[in-house]
């Protein structure tokens, strides 16, 4: 059983204990944390408080006493948004607090992204990323691309409001294996369906895993979609991202 405990940044507890109710949720974040060194949990911490600044100076000061530039994406800025994503889904923080999050997360990666780009790593994977059509909130995609991204993958978005063809040119243009669909009003979620169905149309369906997420997106709505998965939160999106690729793979080499 993890404990809490363990984890040396008084905030983070105060977090957990408060945020953070599934026991499994609860778990799965405190282990996450326990290995972070005391300089990442400072980090993480001034990241879900939504403090740009300081994040952007422990990262620097970071980089500079010579701790690994993937050491301080994973440990201290995706661990961060972990909890900012659990904590937005559960409506315990809205939308200019996930904006403040989302700065402090930039300011981070302003240092971080230059060096793994020179450093020439692949990425494990492209993301085609849009809310569909006739739909305009993008919060909840917009953690998911940040959280994609940190995690390896390169994701490319199309913003809201996204026809099935511009879905469709993305994937094609880009040779995506993924794509991640997003919509908050039940009334455009059936445009969901209606993508999937234009990539059978297409001839495209078996090329590519679809996901599709929304706080409205439950899985039972996202298999009569046709969808092959969904996800409740941006953690969740990255697991299933890493899942349906290797499907796919194996499909493939079936």
């Amino acid at each position: 059983m993890a404990d809490i405990n363990e984890i040396e940044n008084e905030f983070l507890r105060d977090e957990i204990e408060e945020f953070i109710e599934r026991p499994d949720e609860r778990e799965r974040i405190i282990n996450t944390f326990i290995p972070c060194s005391p300089e990442m949990q400072k980090i993480a911490a001034a990241l879900i408080d939504g403090d740009n600044h300081g994040v952007d100076e422990m990262t620097k000061a970071a980089l500079d006493a010579g701790t690994e530039a993937l050491e301080i994406m994973d440990d201290g800025l995706i661990c961060a948004m972990s909890v900012v994503g659990i904590k937005f889904r559960e409506n315990f923080i809205f939308v200019p607090e996930v904006l403040a999050c989302a700065r402090a997360m930039k300011a981070g990666m302003a240092y971080i992204d230059p060096i793994l780009s020179a450093s020439g790593i692949q990425p494990i994977g492209t993301v085609i990323m849009g809310t569909v059509k006739g739909d305009l909130h993008d919060i909840g995609k917009n953690l998911c691309i940040m959280m994609l991204g940190g995690a390896g993958f390169a994701v490319h978005d199309l913003g809201v409001d996204t026809s099935e063809d511009e879905f469709i040119d993305a994937v094609e243009e880009h040779g995506a294996p993924l794509l991640g669909m997003s919509a908050l009003l039940t009334t455009t979620m059936p445009n969901m369906g209606k993508t999937i169905d234009a990539f059978i149309d297409a001839d495209l369906r078996e090329e590519v895993k679809i996901m599709v997420g929304g706080a409205s997106v439950t899985q039972e709505f996202a298999d009569d979609m046709g969808a092959d998965g969904t996800a409740e939160d941006a953690m969740g999106c990255v697991e299933l991202a890493n899942r349906l690729l290797q499907e796919l793979k194996e499909e493939q080499e079936a």
